[in-house]
């Protein structure tokens, strides 16, 4: 899909799929990169390198920064958050004030800026531990009150609605994006496929929580870029919520490391360890909503994308991010 001519803020943009998706926009339009550099991708690109990018790192609970970072701008994409399970549990309090805070300073960006697409990053976790092709108007899950691992997702359902109340009280045309389950080239930070792919490349033991029974469906990176660009392109995305996953690419977390193992040709073994915390045990989106409404449909299967994943971290051997 070609965007052409627009001036876009990234928050977050130096991350997994920020670098991707602004691979993707970078011929033909301007791109403001906003980022703290907790997680950088960007190094793996030549992204910092080209003329029509402008880097700015900073904090997007920062409203000054963020609202400076939008001036011009037609688009906004807001990726930057406190993410992944270690990084949750441990900082509480910092997830809920990066992902609340950051997320009011971006709509208040954009409504000052009257940005003509705002497109909100929420979660997958907004429908808790058991989740078998969930519609985005389904019952979602706020979590038992004191497990901090749902703060990620309390806090990003909060900004789903935060988002669709400036679209209805202000018109800001908001969309919000549920990523089911992400994965890839340039993936640096938390996740089972990158600590899979890092373990099996050096030959030591893949760590698998509890018996691996847990269930989850796999969307490769590009595809959810194909997904954010349908959003921002079609009229019709504006005031919605959309999965985006690919409800094709199921399998168990055990036989995920199985599979990681076999396709990288380690010999590595697969050790359990007991997590008393809890887990999300079935996780598929149901994605009917994107087909109709975006023509959204993920096209990398599980197998093709691990060995493209694979490829990709045995080529920077040398620099493997743990």
């Amino acid at each position: 899909m070609s965007v052409k001519g627009k001036r876009i803020l990234v928050t977050g943009g130096a991350g997994f799929i920020g670098t991707t998706l602004c691979e993707r926009l970078i011929d033909d339009n301007e791109l403001v990169v906003f980022d703290n550099e907790h997680r950088n991708a960007m190094r793996y690109t030549d992204l910092a390198k080209r003329s029509n990018v402008r880097y700015i790192r900073g904090d997007v609970q920062d409203s000054d920064a963020v609202m400076q970072a939008a001036e011009g701008c037609q688009w906004i994409v807001h990726l930057a958050a406190i993410a992944g399970v270690e990084e949750v549990v441990n900082h509480p309090v910092l997830t809920m004030k990066v992902n609340l805070f950051g997320t009011y300073n971006i709509l208040e960006a954009g409504l000052r800026h009257k940005v003509e697409r705002l497109i909100d990053f929420s979660t997958s976790e907004v429908f808790g531990s058991y989740a078998y092709k969930v519609q985005e108007g389904d019952a979602t899950s706020l979590g038992a009150l004191g497990e901090s691992r749902w703060t990620y997702a309390v806090s990003k359902l909060a900004t789903e609605h935060l988002a669709h109340n400036y679209f209805r009280e202000f018109g800001l045309p908001t969309v919000s994006i549920r990523p089911f389950n992400i994965y890839g080239p340039r993936q640096v930070g938390q996740g089972a496929i990158h600590a899979f792919i890092v373990k099996a490349l050096q030959g030591e033991e893949l760590v698998v929580h509890n018996d691996g029974s847990q269930i989850r469906a796999w969307c490769y990176v590009s595809d959810i870029v194909d997904g954010v660009l349908l959003a921002l392109h079609k009229p019709q995305a504006v005031g919605h919520a959309f999965n985006i996953g690919n409800p094709r690419s199921v399998v168990t977390v055990y036989n995920l490391a199985r599979e990681i193992i076999r396709l990288s040709q380690s010999d590595s073994k697969v050790r359990f360890v007991s997590m008393e915390r809890p887990d999300v045990e079935l996780r598929i989106p149901s994605i009917e909503k994107a087909r109709s409404l975006l023509g959204y449909e993920p096209r990398i299967d599980l197998e093709e994308g691990l060995l493209k994943t694979i490829e990709w971290y045995r080529s920077i051997t040398n620099q493997i991010p743990r």
